[in-house]
C-alpha cells in the first residue's frame, strides 16, 4: 500500500496547465525520481504535494491522510531547494537547529539532534563554522540536516545538486541516497538529469508537457520505453520509428534493419519503436574498405564527439541519423565530417518495442 498517493491531479495558471492530470505514488521508504525537461511540471507537481500550489482538481493524500487543503506547515513535509537557503549570519548549529527551535523543543533535546544529524552527514566537529566557511559540498549536507532536523514525514527535493560540478555532484548522490535508505526516509527527488535520477532513484517518473509519460524502475523504462520521448529520456542515442515489413526485416527512415530471437515474434505490419545499441555498430572508411561489408549501410559522417575513452561519430543514412560508439583505436576514430563510411548493423543490436506498448 503506497504512503504518498497522488490521483488525477491539475493544475493551470494563465499559460495554461502546468500538471493535467497527473497521478503516481511512493511506498514508504521509496525515493521517487521525477525527470523530465524544465517546464514540463515536476516542480509544480512537488508544490502540489507541498502544499504550495493549490490543485484544481484531483487529490493528495499521506498514510491515508487527506492533504487537499491542510496547509503546508501541517503536512509535515520538508523541502530542499537548489538554493538551499541557508541563514549565511548563523552557524552550521544554527542553520540545522532551526526547525527545532522553531518547535520550541528543550535546548538539550536540540542539541542531541544536532549532534546525531552532523554526525549523519559526516559534519562532526564542523558545528561553530560559518557558511562562507564552507565548501559547495559542505553547504549541501548542511541543508540536508536541516530538511532532516524536523524528522519529515516525506522529504523533497528540487535539482538541489543543480549548481555543483560533476564530480562533486556524483558524490553527493551517493552520499545522499545512502542517508536517506539508511533512515527510511520516503523521499521524491526532482531533477532533469537522466544520470542523477539512475543514481538517486528506486522509481522514475518522466513527465512532458504537465502529464506523466510512463513510470517504473529504470529497469523496466529501459526495457520498455513508451515512447522515442521516453527513449531519448533515458539516454538512449538511436531510437526511431518503425514497420515490420517481413519476418525479420524492419523498414526505418535509415533503411531496412534485420533483427532475429524475440523481436521476430512480432507480426508483420506492426508499428515499432526501434532501439540500436551503438556500441555494437561498426563503422569503416568507405575509400579503405573496398567492397562494402555484407549488409553495410553507406553513411556520411556529420560528427565526431570525443569524451572520454571514446567518441561518438554521428553519420547521415538515408533520411535519418545513425550514433556509433567508437574507441580511440578504431580506424573510425580518425573519421572527420563529410566522410564516407560503411555502417553496419546486426541484428543483435536491434530491439523492438511495439509502439504503445
Amino acid at each position: 500500500m503506497p504512503i504518498l498517493e497522488v490521483s488525477n491531479i491539475s493544475k493551470s495558471f494563465s499559460d495554461g496547465y502546468a500538471v493535467e492530470g497527473v497521478s503516481m505514488t511512493a511506498d514508504s521508504g521509496e525515493i521517487v525520481g521525477l525527470l523530465g525537461p524544465s517546464g514540463c511540471g515536476k516542480t509544480t507537481l512537488l508544490r502540489l504535494v507541498a502544499g504550495l500550489e493549490h490543485p484544481d482538481s484531483g487529490s493528495i493524500s499521506f498514510d491515508g491522510v487527506p492533504l487537499n487543503g491542510l496547509a503546508p506547515k501541517d503536512r509535515g513535509f520538508g523541502l530542499m531547494f537548489q538554493d538551499l537557503a541557508l541563514f549565511p549570519h548563523m552557524d552550521v548549529v544554527g542553520n540545522v537547529s532551526f526547525g527545532l527551535r522553531m518547535q520550541k523543543l528543550p535546548k538539550p533535546e536540540v542539541r542531541a539532534r544536532v549532534d546525531e544529524l552532523l554526525a549523519l552527514v559526516d559534519l562532526a566537529g564542523y558545528g561553530h563554522r560559518k557558511m562562507h566557511e564552507l565548501s559547495g559540498g559542505e553547504r549541501q549536507r548542511v541543508a540536508l540536516a536541516r530538511s532532516l532536523a524536523p524528522e519529515p514525514k516525506l522529504l523533497m527535493f528540487d535539482e538541489p545538486f543543480g549548481s555543483l560540478d560533476r564530480g562533486l555532484r556524483e558524490s553527493l548522490q551517493m552520499e545522499v541516497r545512502a542517508i536517506l535508505k539508511k533512515i527510511g526516509m520516503t523521499s521524491i527527488y526532482v531533477t532533469h538529469d537522466r544520470d542523477e535520477a539512475f543514481a538517486m532513484s528506486d522509481s522514475i517518473v518522466i513527465m512532458d508537457k504537465g502529464a506523466v509519460v510512463q513510470a517504473g524502475t529504470a529497469q523496466e523504462l529501459f526495457k520498455s520505453p513508451k515512447s522515442e520521448l521516453v527513449a531519448r529520456s533515458l539516454g538512449l542515442k538511436n531510437v526511431m520509428m518503425g514497420t515490420v515489413s517481413a519476418i525479420g526485416e524492419i523498414a526505418t527512415p535509415i533503411g531496412v534493419l534485420h533483427v532475429g530471437g524475440a523481436e521476430l515474434s512480432i507480426a508483420v505490419g506492426s508499428r515499432v519503436l526501434v532501439l540500436i545499441d551503438d556500441r555494437k555498430i561498426s563503422v569503416a572508411d568507405v575509400a579503405g574498405a573496398g567492397s562494402p561489408p555484407d549488409g553495410a549501410f553507406t553513411g556520411v559522417v556529420e560528427g565526431v564527439n570525443f569524451h572520454g575513452g571514446e567518441s561518438d561519430l554521428m553519420a547521415r543514412i538515408a533520411e535519418g541519423m545513425i550514433a556509433c560508439s567508437i574507441r580511440p583505436e578504431d580506424a573510425g576514430s580518425q573519421f572527420g565530417a563529410g566522410d564516407e563510411v560503411y555502417v553496419t548493423i546486426p541484428a543483435n543490436a536491434v530491439r523492438l518495442v511495439p509502439f504503445g506498448g
